[in-house]
């Protein structure tokens, strides 16, 4: 009897946040938000709710978000050369785990996407689409699924433009849903709750 499909959650942890804090002193990824838990933990516990495994990809160094995603029972992958670009990140989480039949991928800054959302993009990968993107009010949004015919095509990313080329030169499905989440994330200090 075969396993089921294995999807995969890679979330994007990796970036330094300059527009955040330029002098590199404060990580956005570690802020705290009401409840007291970090961006990054929050971001990561809304994978966890609609994804079996969720992969993090973090820079060399990062040890208290490490500890923090770590304790969440996720997988974190150190990215050697994140610094060249999240295309770097974005392939290192695929190649450790390429035999997935597909992937959600979202960015650790956008910890306001509703885990139903999550949820509703692995239902389209696993009812036979390729690529698929949330919609909220007639605009794309993160995070975004791939299925494993992807592979071959993401493994060539460069630079920090992530996915984007591929997005806009391949069908992909359009899922309208009820979640401004999906266009918010935490670029600059003023971004974060009061």
């Amino acid at each position: 009897m075969s396993s089921p499909p294995r999807w995969t959650g890679i979330l994007l942890a990796a970036g330094r946040g300059r527009r955040f804090d330029a002098s590199g002193q404060q990580d956005k990824l570690l802020q705290t938000l009401a409840d007291g838990k970090s961006v990054a933990q929050h971001s990561a516990t809304h994978m966890l709710a609609a994804l079996p495994e969720v992969l993090a990809v973090i820079r060399p160094g990062n040890d208290l978000l490490l500890a923090q995603l770590s304790s969440l029972n996720i997988q974190c992958l150190v990215c050697d050369d994140a610094d060249a670009g999240m295309a770097n990140s974005l392939k290192h989480a695929l190649r450790t785990s390429a035999d997935s039949a597909g992937w959600i991928i979202a960015l650790a800054d956008m910890p306001f996407v509703n885990p139903d959302t999550i949820s509703a993009l692995l239902t389209a990968l696993q009812d036979g689409a390729g690529i698929v993107v949330p919609v909220y009010q007639g605009r794309r949004g993160n995070p975004v699924g791939f299925a494993q015919h992807y592979l071959p095509q993401l493994l060539t990313l460069e630079g920090d433009t992530g996915a984007r080329n591929l997005l806009l030169s391949e069908a992909v499905v359009q899922l309208d849903v009820d979640d401004a989440g999906i266009h918010r994330d935490i670029d600059v200090v003023g971004d974060l709750p009061a």
